[in-house]
C-alpha cells in the first residue's frame, strides 16, 4: 500500500504486526497545484488576519480582547477533543467557583490557557519556535490533571495509533518510535524555511497536518497542533497577539476536518486541505473582528444607560467597568477589587440587574453571582460544548 505523502513501514504493536506511516518531509511533492482562485482566497484570508491584527492598534482595552480569546480558542479546542467546558466554566474555575461540569474537562482547558501562555513568552524573549519549546508546552498542557501520567514533555518511545479498539483496526497508525526525530528534525527545518520560505498561512496549513501525522506526543497532540498554528503566527508577526480562535471553524466543521488530515496522508490532498484552511482563517478573523465590535458597541451603549442613574451611577459604573474584565463575579470579589462597601456593591448590582445588564444565577440570598450575560453571549458565540 502506497500513499501520495509518505511511505509505510511494518511495525508491532499490542501483539499485531500493522502497517505505520511515516511522512515525507515539507513541502510536498510534487509541488502545490494551487489555481488562481487559491491565490485570492489567500489573498482574501490574509486581509482578514490584517484586518483582525490591526483590532490591537485601536481597541482601548486589548489586554482584555487577548484575555478573552486566548480562553475562547482553549475552550474550542479543548472541546474538539471531547471535552464538555464552557466559556463559563472556565471563567468560574478561575474565579475560584465551582464549574458545572468535571474538573478534569476546566482543568484541561486551562492547561492550554498556560500552554499557550508560555509558549508566546518565551517567543517575546527571542526563544526560537522549536522542538524544545513544543516539548515544554507540552509538559504545561499535561502537566495537571488528565493527561499528567502520559509523559508531559515527552516524545513518546512507543507505538501508538488512533481510532479503533486495536492496531489492526484503527483508522491510523502514526510513525514508529524510532522515526520520530527525523521526522521531528525536519519539521522544525521546514517551520524556519529550509529547504525554501514558505507564505506563512500556507506554512502554518502544511504543518498543522504534518504535527498531526507524526503525532509525537503519547496524548494532546490535537490541542498541541492547534497550539502550533497560532504561535507560528505570532512568531512570523502575521499576528501581534494571539486573537484568532481557529478552532472555532474546525469544531463547527469537524468531520470535514479529520476527514481532511486523514485523505492528505492516504490521497495527498494538499490543496483541498489548504483550501479549508484558508477559508477557517478568514471566516474566523471575519467573526472575531464582528464580535469585537459588538462588545464595543454593548460597553457604550451599557454605560449610557447606566449613566442615567444619576446619583448612584458612580459605584455601578465602576461595577460594569469590572464586569468587562470580568463578566461572572461574586460581591465579595466587587468589594475586594474596588474597596468599595458590602452595601454600596449589591446596591450597585441592584441597579444593574434592574437595568437587565446583569443577571442573578444562583436565586440564594447568600453568595450571590452575578452574569454579564450579553457580554458573555457574544464571547462565547459558538463554544457551546458538543453533545455528547
Amino acid at each position: 500500500m502506497r500513499a501520495s505523502t509518505g511511505r509505510y513501514v511494518i511495525t508491532t504493536t499490542a501483539g499485531e504486526r500493522v502497517e505505520a506511516f511515516v511522512p515525507d518531509p515539507l513541502p510536498p511533492k510534487p509541488k502545490l497545484h494551487l489555481t488562481d482562485a487559491d491565490y485570492d482566497l489567500m489573498e482574501r484570508a490574509n486581509r482578514a488576519l490584517g484586518r483582525l491584527d490591526g483590532l490591537t492598534m485601536i481597541l482601548p482595552d486589548t489586554a482584555l480582547f487577548i484575555y478573552f480569546y486566548v480562553r475562547k480558542e482553549a475552550v474550542l479546542s479543548s472541546q474538539i477533543e471531547g471535552t464538555q467546558s464552557s466559556l463559563a466554566d472556565l471563567l468560574l474555575y478561575e474565579s475560584k467557583e465551582a464549574p458545572g461540569v468535571p474538573l478534569d474537562d476546566v482543568q484541561e482547558v486551562s492547561n492550554y490557557v498556560a500552554a499557550l501562555t508560555h509558549g508566546l513568552e518565551r517567543l517575546r524573549g527571542g526563544f526560537p519556535l522549536s522542538l524544545r519549546l513544543i516539548r515544554e508546552m507540552h509538559d504545561v498542557l499535561l502537566r495537571k490533571g488528565r493527561g499528567r501520567d502520559k509523559r508531559p514533555g515527552e516524545f513518546r518511545r512507543s507505538q501508538h495509533w488512533i481510532g479503533g479498539t486495536r492496531p489492526g483496526n484503527a483508522r491510523f497508525v502514526p510513525p514508529p518510535p524510532e522515526y520520530l526525530l527525523d521526522c521531528l528534525s525536519a519539521l522544525e527545518k521546514f517551520l524556519h524555511d529550509d529547504p525554501v520560505r514558505t507564505p506563512v498561512l500556507i506554512k502554518a496549513a502544511l504543518a498543522h497536518v504534518q504535527f498531526e501525522t507524526i503525532h509525537p506526543f503519547l496524548d494532546g497532540n490535537g490541542r498541541l497542533g492547534r497550539l502550533l498554528i497560532t504561535l507560528l503566527l505570532c512568531s512570523e508577526g502575521a499576528l501581534a497577539e494571539p486573537i484568532l480562535y481557529l478552532s472555532l471553524f474546525f469544531k463547527k466543521n469537524r468531520q470535514q476536518y479529520y476527514d481532511l488530515l486523514q485523505r492528505v496522508r492516504t490521497e495527498g490532498v494538499w490543496e483541498e486541505w489548504i483550501r479549508f484552511f484558508l477559508e477557517g482563517v478568514l471566516e474566523t478573523s471575519e467573526q472575531a473582528v464582528k464580535a469585537a465590535r459588538a462588545i464595543l458597541q454593548l460597553f457604550e451603549e451599557d454605560r449610557q444607560r447606566v449613566a442615567t442613574l444619576g446619583r448612584s451611577a458612580g459605584s455601578a459604573l465602576r461595577v460594569h467597568e469590572m464586569l468587562q474584565q470580568q463578566p461572572l463575579l461574586t460581591i465579595a470579589q466587587v468589594v475586594d477589587r474596588l474597596k468599595l462597601s458590602k452595601p454600596t456593591v449589591a446596591a450597585a448590582l441592584a441597579n444593574l440587574q434592574e437595568l437587565a445588564i446583569v443577571r442573578e444565577l444562583t436565586g440564594k440570598q447568600r453568595h450571590r453571582l452575578y452574569l454579564y450575560d450579553r457580554y458573555l453571549a457574544i464571547l462565547d458565540e459558538g463554544a457551546e460544548p458538543l453533545p455528547r
